[in-house]
């Protein structure tokens, strides 16, 4: 499938698209935003207005029937990415949808099988395989700096929104499993072994215990987790979501045979190296709009009929199967 001029529309402009997003679209050559949805219409209106956007519905049958909308970005919670996905590429319009790219590996599943079905594209929204601060830590791990790779750890320890714990909290739609597939692991997590696997190679299996130790909204908001890649590295993790700040902690551990690499995945820009050489560092803050590389890699795939986009269907679904077998959840070990 080949578009010379890609024509946007987003289903569910809210938060995610006001920067990270959104305003990409009309920054790459070629592209440009036509039209958003968001059922509040009044939310729709006011995000259209801000961003000199032509449209706005409140409908998303009516975003993906506009004919001069001819690629769709998914922007809603992951309840609706099947269906929201099935219609669009069913209606001839490569997809883009934002990560975790559903509730679980069998949804996965069956939106790549819609898209090879269709012939139509499938994208997820995992644009750290298109950061130059990821791609430096690929770099170095490509380069051997530290050797043949042995093992890689996480800790996330992280109290994401204050408004979800105390007296007068109000948990947003991540904290529904019925909405996001599972909790804060999952919508964060997604990202590390996504990235993970694009550094490494699959993952070939994991196991996990998860619990919900504080009682603050229904999803687990712990997990432990141990998983070894296809290349017989092994891997350790932990998530815990009901820290304090002081306990805040987003840290990551190549160690190879050589040295160790350490970096973060979230907010903070530093890539340390050290070996018996020394210590090195890099720090790579993320663009303004973080997804804007990535949104360009789409775009020249999509315009030049070649393979640009390091992240589709096929390599997204991984990382839900891979939570899946960690929270016990999955049904196969296919994607």
């Amino acid at each position: 499938m080949k578009i010379d001029q890609l024509r946007w529309g987003i289903i569910g402009c809210g938060n995610v698209t006001e920067v990270k997003s959104g305003p990409a679209f009309n920054l790459v050559p070629g592209s440009e935003l036509v039209a958003v949805m968001r059922r509040d219409g009044a939310l729709a209106e006011d995000y259209a207005r801000r961003h000199g956007v032509p449209r706005w519905y409140n409908d998303a049958d009516q975003l993906i029937d506009d004919p001069d909308v001819n690629a769709i970005y998914i922007a809603t919670p992951p309840d609706s990415h099947l269906e929201y996905t099935r219609k669009a590429l069913q209606a001839g319009k490569p997809v883009y949808v934002e990560k975790p790219m559903a509730r679980n590996a069998e949804e996965c599943a069956e939106m790549n099988r819609i898209s090879a079905e269709t012939g139509v594209p499938l994208y997820v929204a995992y644009y750290r395989r298109a950061l130059p601060y990821f791609l430096k830590i690929k770099e170095i791990i490509d380069s051997k700096v530290i050797g043949e790779i042995r093992s890689v750890h996480i800790q996330l320890h992280w109290q994401p929104y204050d408004e979800e714990v105390g007296p007068d909290a109000k948990p947003r739609w991540r904290v529904f499993p019925e909405l996001s597939g599972g909790g804060h692991f999952h919508d964060l997590a997604s990202h590390q072994f996504d990235f993970l696997e694009f550094l490494l190679g699959p993952v070939a299996t994991a196991k996990g215990f998860s619990a919900n130790q504080a009682g603050l909204y229904p999803a687990d908001d712990i997990v432990t987790a141990t998983y070894a890649f296809e290349s017989g590295i092994l891997g350790t993790g932990s998530w815990c979501f009901t820290v304090n700040k002081e306990q805040r902690v987003d840290d990551a551990w190549i160690i190879g045979s050589e040295g160790k690499l350490s970096f973060h995945f979230f907010e903070a820009y530093d890539i340390i190296v050290e070996t018996a050489s020394g210590v090195e560092k890099y720090h790579l803050p993320y663009p303004t709009h973080v997804q804007e590389p990535f949104i360009r890699l789409m775009a020249r795939e999509l315009q030049e009929g070649i393979k640009a986009c390091p992240s589709t269907g096929l390599s997204g679904a991984r990382a839900n199967l891979v939570m899946d077998w960690i929270t016990g959840k999955a049904m196969s070990r296919e994607v």
